[in-house]
């Protein structure tokens, strides 16, 4: 089964359709990975701390993964050249079930980093194949929405697997070997879907990182800067939740809720960039991020309210890379997609090695607290970048009439939604008169 070209210009329902014919299994294959990944990286992390190993060293492990993003990202497209999606994506799934399981056999802090950044280099390879493949299908009217699935599946199983924390000892295997285990079985939806659903590469042209930036700054430099700040969150988050005492069951649920927070919240922001300027949309979702990173400083961590708090949190945060990835696909050439995807991993893993250190530091320097004071900072920096752009390149707030755009983009851009139901009740007035 192919995707009809003719139906790429609309959005109506064989549209919606032949895309949820097409993505089943890659999706499906997905969410048995982030469920594995999402247990993985917590397993490892509140096992660190267990161990009692320093800040700067739990940082380093940390970064060893986005390291391994950066060598993933580049490597991956010449090898989607050569032997096509499906077959990279099960050799990088296969590769990645091997280092979960070697992790738990190792109590090593060195082997830890080597094998933290070959799940990085496999999960970037991963990451790489699924972008490449969406925006093959997508157009610049629903790519929001696209990739807002997407995000949804990833997020929300990587948050599952989070909170299976609790029904494994960190200290022993069992954990390592169950996560393994579901990586393997996501090779099979994707192994089961059909050859022609997978894009032809043969026209797709290399696009260098320089380039794109020329073409895209907004996009380039915006997901550099949002890598940074999700590398701290994710990166650092199990370690400080344990650090001030969480029970296995609140680490678990607390390193969880960005992500569960990241699912509620996905829909409607990648919905509302596909309706006004995504640079506008993205601005707000940063500021809401930076805003309740900040009152997380005010409470005790282990209160029911910052729980509520650290999920809305990452309702805020998660939806920005999606937005940026949409962006930078809106103004490249249908040849460049995948070499943009990739190019658009390298960038994010580059800031996300950043990510732990800027958090460690602050912690290193202020205490446990200095986890949120980073994540205050670093979404303000994202914020602050994308309100230079918007003076910087101008364009209408709304890409549509706005009686045309959609109830998620209204509901969330309240200011333009305030301004818009003001002129409707003036020309009413005026009718009536």
């Amino acid at each position: 089964m192919t995707l009809d070209p003719s139906l790429r210009a609309s959005d109506g329902p064989a549209l919606r359709r032949d895309l949820a014919l097409a993505t089943w299994g890659l999706f499906a294959g997905l969410a048995l990975l982030m469920l594995a990944g999402g247990l993985f990286g917590t397993l490892l992390g509140v096992r660190s701390e267990r161990v009692g190993l320093p800040t700067a060293v739990s940082s380093l492990i940390s970064a060893c993964y986005y390291v391994g993003f950066l060598v993933g990202s580049r490597l991956t497209l010449s090898a989607l050249g050569r032997v096509g999606h499906i077959r990279v994506y099960a050799a990088l799934a296969s590769v990645l079930a091997a280092s979960m399981a070697a992790v738990g056999i190792t109590g090593d802090a060195t082997a830890w980093a080597l094998l933290r950044l070959a799940t990085g280099l496999c999960t970037a390879g991963l990451y790489v194949v699924a972008e490449s493949w969406l925006n093959d299908l997508a157009t610049n009217e629903n790519r929001g929405r696209l990739l807002a699935v997407y995000g949804v599946v990833t997020i929300a199983f990587f948050g599952i697997g989070q909170i299976l924390l609790f029904t494994f000892d960190t200290r022993l295997i069992t954990g390592f070997a169950v996560a393994a285990i579901i990586t393997s079985l996501a090779v099979a939806p994707v192994a089961l879907s059909e050859e022609a659903v997978a894009p032809n590469l043969e026209e797709s042209q290399h696009l260098s990182l320089r380039e794109l930036a020329r073409v895209v700054p907004t996009g380039v430099w915006s997901c550099l800067l949002i890598g940074v700040a999700h590398g701290a969150l994710s990166g650092m988050a199990a370690v400080y939740s344990t650090r001030v005492g969480l029970s296995a069951a609140r680490i678990g649920l607390f390193v969880a809720l960005p992500s569960l927070g990241g699912v509620a919240l996905q829909w409607p922001i990648s919905a509302a960039s596909d309706d006004l300027d995504r640079r506008a949309v993205g601005l707000a979702s940063a500021l809401g991020a930076a805003g309740v990173a900040a009152l997380l400083l005010l409470g005790d961590p282990g209160e029911p309210m910052a729980f509520v708090l650290i999920g809305l949190l990452g309702g805020f945060s998660y939806p920005l890379y999606s937005i940026a990835g949409a962006y930078t696909n809106d103004w490249v050439e249908p040849e460049h997609l995948n070499a943009a995807a990739s190019q658009l991993v390298t960038l994010y893993g580059m800031g996300a090695v950043m990510g732990p250190f800027a958090a460690a530091g602050a912690m290193i320097v202020i205490g446990p607290s200095g986890f949120f004071w980073a994540l205050v900072g670093l979404h303000l920096l994202v914020a602050v970048f994308f309100f230079y752009r918007m003076l910087a390149w101008r364009a209408p707030l709304a890409k549509r009439p706005w009686d045309e755009v959609s109830l998620p983009a209204r509901a969330f851009f309240v200011p333009a939604t305030i301004i818009a139901m003001g002129r409707r009740r003036r020309r009413r007035r005026r009718a009536g008169a």
